[in-house]
């Protein structure tokens, strides 16, 4: 019986996420949208949302064969690091599992016979045909990775330094927060060979420089491996975007961050499945249909450059340029996160909203939000 209600809850959550990331994916679609008004954000975010719909769709179908999923119930809502993790393992692992596996027809067969001999479900057949399915999903989706490298998906030439800048994006979900973060950034790059190759003398992207985007890693061949490396290492939660930024910009010489943008996915709230607020899971347990009874949030936070120290080259020693960063010190919340900038959102189902509000703690929970509600498959802002 408790194994049943496992599967229900189970069941309840995988529901409850998908309508949200599905929301979600329909809010960046909308023109009017706070994220589609940036430059490139909600196309790529988009990418990462595909990202995590199929890395949800591949523990869907692990419940199948394997009794083991947890989420992080009273922080993020999201699952926790340990599933991600084994999900890596097992997309490492997928093509020789398979092979030891029978195919589907034979597991059909297989079942078929074995209830019309002995008048019972065949568990393990089940099992071995649930992994089989797992292990097809796995192969075949890109999933939310525990880091995914950066990627560029944009060069340009800024005509008043005369440098290539390129648009960097990477991933990572964070082991210590149980969250899915998505970095984009925009870093100028003042080697010498790379300011030769890609501006002309017109101080414009030289057209004759074929550049298939997106690319895989930063632009500069030189100094790709490095940057993975860094991404890697300095994407924690914990860190805040200027700290990363100005770690990268004394990191390395010839780069100059001037926009450093983080979107931290979540917390996720569910009714009768999370635990990291009690009044709202209070009121979306009064949601009629479960499907409904969920609540996303997510942080867009950006810190760019407001000037940049020029670099001092001497005789006996020589000092590279470096960045200004802007935190806005009149936003108290600003400053502690290490931002010039931040926005929340929320986004819930119509139905959840007016339960929310019937409630009277609609105000007090969506203080300082955007909220964005989802009804009839589009979303209605600036509530």
């Amino acid at each position: 019986m408790e194994k049943n209600a496992d599967l229900a809850a189970a069941e309840r959550y995988f529901g409850a996420i998908r309508a949200a990331l599905d929301g979600l994916e329909v809010f960046l679609n909308n023109q009017d949208s706070p994220l589609y008004k940036h430059d490139l954000v909600a196309q790529t975010v988009s990418e990462y949302l595909g990202r995590l719909d199929a890395s949800f769709e591949c523990w869907r179908n692990r419940l199948g064969f394997a009794e083991r999923f947890r989420i992080s119930k009273a922080e993020s809502g999201f699952p926790v690091f340990q599933n991600v993790l084994e999900l890596e393992n097992d997309k490492r692992d997928a093509k020789e599992r398979l092979a030891a596996i029978p195919p589907a027809e034979a597991l059909r067969s297989e079942m078929a016979d074995f209830i019309l001999r002995n008048r019972d479900f065949p568990r393990g057949l089940q099992k071995s045909m649930a992994e089989r399915i797992y292990l097809e999903t796995v192969n075949q989706g890109e999933v939310f990775s525990p880091f995914l490298l950066p990627v560029t998906i944009r060069v340009s030439v800024n005509p008043k330094t005369m440098r290539p800048f390129y648009v960097v994006h990477w991933g990572t979900f964070d082991g210590a927060s149980n969250l899915p973060l998505i970095y984009i950034a925009i870093i100028e790059d003042s080697s010498e060979d790379m300011v030769e190759m890609l501006v002309d003398k017109d101080g414009k992207l030289n057209d004759k420089v074929r550049i298939p985007l997106p690319v895989g890693g930063l632009l500069n061949p030189e100094l790709a491996r490095r940057f993975d490396d860094f991404a890697a290492k300095n994407s924690a939660f914990s860190l805040s975007p200027v700290t990363i930024a100005t770690s990268l910009d004394q990191d390395f010489p010839e780069l100059h961050p001037k926009q450093l943008r983080r979107v931290v996915l979540g917390p996720f709230y569910t009714a009768g499945i999370t635990e990291h607020n009690q009044k709202v899971a209070d009121v979306l347990s009064q949601v009629r249909r479960p499907e409904d009874a969920w609540l996303l949030t997510w942080t867009l936070q950006e810190v760019f450059s407001k000037a940049e120290k020029p670099g001092k080259r001497g005789l006996w020693s020589s000092e590279p340029a470096r960045e200004e960063f802007h935190i806005n010190t009149d936003d108290l919340e600003a400053t502690r996160q290490g931002v010039s900038h931040y926005e929340r959102h929320a986004l819930v189902p119509h139905e959840a909203y007016q339960a929310l509000y019937a409630s009277g703690e609609a105000a007090r929970i969506f203080t300082g939000f955007a909220t964005h509600i989802l009804s009839n498959g589009q979303v209605i802002s600036g509530i």
